[in-house]
């Protein structure tokens, strides 16, 4: 089992390390046909945001594995860089690639975003023939693996984002976010990603404030249903919407007690931000409920710690496809002697109705009938030891008969 995998990911490298050996798709193309004009036969790149990866099959593969360690180097003039590679080989190439595709090597455990990037580094290799029988199998088993491991787990159903959390959390507080408005405050990276979920709940507005609220308009073009409000005027809005949003970089509350009107409905206000941007007296008024981190964290770690347990099953059923690989792996081992024996009976074949015809004055008719007599014939003399190879699992025993059929055949 000649197959390794040499490269740098973010388990081992800071990002200004990694986007330093990042490969374009000229740059895949130009290492590609470098490795193959040095007997490595096949050879699949995966090259993301966290990762650069060469996965190869050769023979002699610790020599090609030095040969790869050594291209990173040169390729992208990067000295030192081989302190931040790593290389597996045989079953942990094969364990780490499974793990990649099902995104149980990922940042964020069981992300899916990562299995489209496997299929298109191998679509990418076939095109360009450095992918050919052993790699269509690996990379199809690979992506079938993690198909099964996210349909058992549905690892990727649990949220850790504690925006997306703070959505789902107001999401059961309020039956249903469709057609409902918000007020969003703070328009930072955590607020980004609650709008981008408000949005894909079809929210029908969603006000915005922010103390710039220059930035704030120019979100309109980003997303849909968003009304900027001027931070002066938040508390205005309050009597309008079902949820209030706030994650602001502010130093001290900014949705304080004794400055909120009388409101006449039902809201629910999550305060995601640290120090807190919302007065929690203010849970004591009338027809408004507040919740914090403090409210999600417990549904956060208990998200991250369902994601490992399902991780565990997904760990268990890759080695069984590791198993049910390496297998196949060794059983193609007598591809070979099989096709010697097809080729040896092509031969005499071919002789003998040759020799038959010239010898005879036969007519078309009866040519087919001898011609099919004979292959007939042919492969009923290979059939057995054929079946009996294939049907051969044990290692030792296997070569034993394939060396015996090679010398009986002289093959």
């Amino acid at each position: 089992m000649n197959i390794g995998v040499i490269g740098i990911n973010h388990n081992l490298a800071p990002i200004n390390i990694r986007e330093h050996v990042s490969f374009t798709d000229i740059q895949k193309i130009e290492a590609i046909n470098y490795f193959l004009d040095r007997d490595i036969e096949e050879v699949v790149i995966l090259s993301t945001c966290n990762r650069s990866e060469i996965y190869i099959q050769a023979k002699n593969i610790d020599e090609k594995i030095k040969l790869v360690e050594d291209f990173y180097e040169e390729f992208f003039y990067a000295k030192g860089i081989k302190e931040y590679l790593f290389s597996k080989k045989y079953t942990s190439a094969i364990e780490h690639l499974f793990k990649v595709a099902s995104g149980l090597d990922s940042i964020v455990l069981g992300e899916d975003q990562i299995l489209g990037q496997v299929k298109d580094a191998h679509d990418f290799s076939m095109q360009l023939g450095s992918s050919k029988k052993i790699f269509n199998k690996l990379f199809r088993e690979a992506v079938n693996i993690a198909k099964d491991i996210k349909n058992t787990t549905k690892i990727s159903h649990q949220p850790l984002s504690i925006s997306y959390i703070g959505i789902k959390f107001l999401q059961n507080k309020v039956g249903n976010l469709e057609g409902k408005k918000a007020l969003v405050i703070g328009i930072g990276k955590m607020n980004r990603l609650t709008m981008k979920y408000l949005e894909e709940e079809k929210l029908d507005t969603i006000y915005v404030s922010n103390r710039s609220h220059g930035k704030v308009i120019e979100l309109e073009s980003e997303f849909k249903n968003i009304v900027p409000i001027r931070y002066e005027d938040r508390y205005k809005v309050m009597n309008d919407v079902d949820i209030v949003i706030s994650a602001t970089a502010s130093p001290h509350m900014i949705i304080r007690y004794d400055e909120m009107p009388e409101i006449q409905r039902k809201i629910f206000m999550m305060d995601i931000a640290l120090p807190r941007d919302i007065d929690p007296k203010i849970n004591e008024l009338e027809n408004i409920e507040v919740y914090d981190i403090d409210n999600l964290k417990d549904i956060h770690d208990k998200n991250d710690k369902k994601r490992k347990e399902l991780a565990k099953i997904g760990y268990e059923m890759i080695s069984e496809k590791i198993i049910e690989f390496t297998e196949w792996l060794d059983s193609i081992k007598i591809d070979p002697t099989i096709e010697s024996l097809n080729d040896k009976c092509l031969e005499i074949r071919e002789d003998t109705l040759e020799y038959i015809y010239r010898k005879t004055n036969l007519n078309n008719r009866d040519k087919k009938i001898i011609d099919k007599m004979l292959t007939s014939a042919l492969k009923r003399l290979i059939r057995e030891p054929i079946i009996n190879l294939k049907q051969t699992k044990d290692k030792g025993k296997r070569e034993e008969y394939i060396k015996l059929v090679e010398e009986l055949f002289e093959l």
